[in-house]
């Protein structure tokens, strides 16, 4: 007997977006749901990730990195909550 294919499911990984000089770094491509999201804050103030629709809000004071896992596949914009200038968009896929 010839057992059936799967496909095979990658494992999930953690794509990183480092904050520099007031702006969220390129979204990383190829995030899938399951994987995680790390910000690394390179600045000296206080940023956040925070979508829009609440599907994460990542607190990181100077130096800090902090993750989020994504659980739905969907486009999530986001901004810093303390500057309002900071926008960017996480893309998911399923």
């Amino acid at each position: 007997a010839i057992a059936p294919a799967f496909p095979a499911v990658a494992a999930p990984r953690t794509h990183s977006i480092v904050i520099d000089r007031m702006k969220f770094g390129s979204a990383p491509t190829g995030v899938r749901v399951g994987d995680t999201v790390a910000w690394v804050n390179h600045d000296l103030f206080r940023h956040s990730a925070t979508a829009r629709n609440q599907a994460f809000d990542v607190d990181l004071p100077p130096g800090a990195t902090g993750t989020a896992l994504m659980t739905r596949a969907g486009g999530f914009p986001y901004a810093c909550r303390f500057h309002a200038a900071m926008t960017a968009q996480i893309v998911v896929s399923a």
